[in-house]
């Protein structure tokens, strides 16, 4: 019905398919066609899911770069190793997707679905065309994006990297206290100065303001979720016959 995004697309065309194996690709031919044998060759050895990597990416220094931002968010939802073989030219078995099945949500990564269901995950070195037409819709903004999404929409790791910073700032106004209290014990005169406590409330304040944000993140993906909000809506499907000669 309209553009709900690469991933969203990606999705609606996994579940429609009826191949014993899936093979997405980009639509400008970055991804060679005649490449696709090197990924089901290696999928026949008994991986699960088998990425084409590019012997040489052909994109610009930000778009390089928000795609290295999106691995290291990958990385904390599928692992350090697999999240640096990952790229749209990937081939996996059918049946994974059952593991995905039932997923709603409007926010999704197609490479966390996948470890859901599989496994063994490995890559084959396969070309990369320069794109023959038009410009890519992936700015860096929505790679950025993109990534964050993956972070709060399956991941912990947000909420723990809050969690030890307030740790580390309750430790640091523990420590400060003791601080100020020994040195009134011993000296007998408080630590003087209205910079040193306006400092000391900015660093409380900047650490709140920061979990709080963090879990309000959290807290819109629980909205949208109970608003049962369309991963994807078929504006036409068109069915097609085998041929039986």
């Amino acid at each position: 019905m309209r553009n709900y995004g690469q991933h969203n697309a990606l999705l609606c065309g996994i579940r429609a398919a009826t191949g014993e194996v899936i093979v997405t690709m980009d639509d400008d031919l970055q991804h060679p066609p005649e490449e696709i044998p090197k990924l089901l060759d290696k999928l026949a050895e008994g991986y699960d899911v088998v990425y084409g990597q590019p012997d040489k990416e052909q994109h610009g220094l930000w778009r390089d770069v928000a795609s290295r931002m999106t691995k290291l968010a990958l990385a904390s939802t599928m692992g350090a190793e697999t999240a640096r073989i990952v790229s749209a030219f990937r081939a996996f078995r059918t049946p994974i997707r059952e593991a995905f099945q039932a997923y709603q949500g409007p926010f999704l990564s197609i490479d966390v679905l996948l470890t859901w269901g599989a496994r063994h995950f490995t890559s084959v070195l396969t070309r990369h065309e320069p794109r023959k037409s038009g410009v890519s819709n992936y700015t860096f903004r929505k790679l950025v994006n993109h990534a964050f999404n993956m972070l709060t929409g399956f991941s912990l790791r947000p909420l723990q990297i809050v969690s030890g910073i307030g740790f580390g700032l309750a430790l640091f106004g523990f420590g400060l206290l003791i601080y100020i209290i020994g040195r009134f014990l011993i000296q007998g005169t408080s630590v003087p100065g209205f910079p040193f406590l306006a400092s000391t409330i900015s660093i409380f304040s900047g650490a709140q303001l920061l979990a709080i944000g963090i879990i309000g993140e959290y807290l819109s993906r629980i909205h949208f979720r109970l608003m049962d909000r369309p991963t994807y809506v078929i504006g036409q499907q068109v069915s097609s016959q085998k041929r039986t000669d």
